[in-house]
């Protein structure tokens, strides 16, 4: 079998044996957790009870000190657990076979990366010529959150994340749509006699459908487009009757942004490059003081126009219309957005700490195809073909 995107998974159903289920046959595992760097992120990659987990298998956990504080847990909580805290990333780095993060490893932390050693976060690897490189030469095993596939063929470490983030669309959309934030001045569901907002929505995804109810709770008029016509008739049975879905095609797009006062940008092509959609030359049909919340810039994004920003500095403007390009949307709530994503991250750490990632990737495919990378090659398709490099299956790099 061949896994990490660069063959068809195989299925494989074979149940495991008994030895597997006995926690003193598991080979320890030092997993490492250091607090997140990348500006404006307060979220964690581990709650207390992970610790927990790990440790009453036989792993030892090491945790820098404040990664937790972000979300309110303290460095009690951890210990309490079992964990043992060190004051710098250099010794989680130093001592970890598994490190668990939420955000990609940003530049200084790329030296304290070495063969053989694993690192579980959300890379998003097409949006980032410059981030692929730096983790390739460090011979690490990048497995990726977002190309995690689940049993049903979903992607179970991105969607509550995506939730998170289209939820948030809307609420940043909202602030940003006001006049002191240099916005339309514009209320999302208008009041008596004065129109509400219009709203289009990119993508009718997990961000698309998250960001639609949202907006559809505060009386907004939305149009939601998507070229998935299943996927159109699912969200016309499910969402109210201030909400339409539309076929995406280029003059349907062209229409919307006529008509926008908030667009949302939430489409979605796994481990690649966010396509294009809006172009600076469509700028010029929109309203002055339009807001576009491009929720995958995380990809890359979807216009044209769009480039990084931080939540301290989130928005410019660019021929009258205000971009919101945040890279770590759910990185605002850190609390909400840490118990969202441990819950499903969880069950994967263990079964990567207690098997070794080549066992647990043979027993679950899913997990194979969240292999982006092992020693200086890459091994997702996606990832490879953004970039011109070579894919090469995991299970054939020696």
């Amino acid at each position: 079998m061949k896994y990490g995107g660069c063959r068809p998974a195989v299925s494989c159903n074979k149940s495991a044996s008994a030895a597997d289920s006995k926690l003193k046959d598991i080979p320890m595992t030092t997993v490492g957790v250091p607090r997140e760097i990348k500006q404006d992120e307060y979220r964690v990659a581990m709650l207390p009870v992970g610790v927990l987990e790990l440790t009453r298998r036989g792993h030892r956990v090491v945790i820098q000190s404040g990664a937790g504080a972000g979300s309110g847990i303290p460095d009690e909580a951890y210990t309490e657990n079992g964990a043992e805290i060190v004051d710098d990333a250099a010794s989680v780095f130093e001592q970890a076979d598994l490190i668990v993060k939420v955000k990609e490893p940003q530049p200084v932390e790329w030296p304290l990366l070495r063969p053989g050693q694993i690192v579980f976060t959300y890379f998003h690897f097409a949006a980032s010529q410059e981030l692929t490189r730096g983790v390739l030469e460090t011979g690490a095993t990048a497995v990726a959150y977002e190309t995690l596939r689940g049993r049903k063929g979903d992607l179970p470490l991105l969607t509550p994340m995506s939730e998170v983030a289209g939820r948030m669309s809307i609420q940043e959309g909202a602030k940003f749509l006001e006049r002191p934030q240099e916005g339309r001045g514009i209320l999302l569901g208008g009041v008596p006699g004065v129109m509400p907002a219009h709203i289009v929505i990119l993508g009718g995804g997990v961000v698309g459908k998250n960001a639609a109810q949202i907006a559809a709770g505060f009386q907004a008029d939305v149009a939601i487009l998507d070229i998935n016509v299943d996927r159109l008739r699912y969200l016309e049975d499910i969402m109210p009757a201030n909400v339409n879905t539309l076929f995406s095609d280029r003059h349907t797009i062209q229409e919307q942004l006529q008509l926008a006062d908030l667009v949302i940008g939430a489409v979605l092509i796994e481990g690649a490059r966010a396509p294009q959609l809006i172009t600076k030359e469509d700028l010029s049909i929109m309203k002055p003081g339009a807001v576009l919340i491009d929720v995958c810039i995380d990809q890359g994004g979807c216009t044209e126009t769009s480039r990084p920003t931080t939540h301290s500095e989130p928005t410019y403007i660019v021929d009258g219309i205000v971009h919101y390009c945040v890279t770590n949307m759910p990185g605002a709530v850190g609390r909400t957005s840490t118990y969202a994503l441990c819950n499903v991250t969880l069950p994967y750490i263990l079964r990567i700490a207690d098997k070794g990632l080549a066992a647990a990737a043979a027993a679950d495919p899913g997990i194979g195809h969240a292999i982006n990378m092992h020693r200086g090659q890459v091994t997702n398709l996606a990832v490879a073909e953004t970039f011109g490099l070579d894919c090469v299956p995991f299970d054939s790099i020696a």
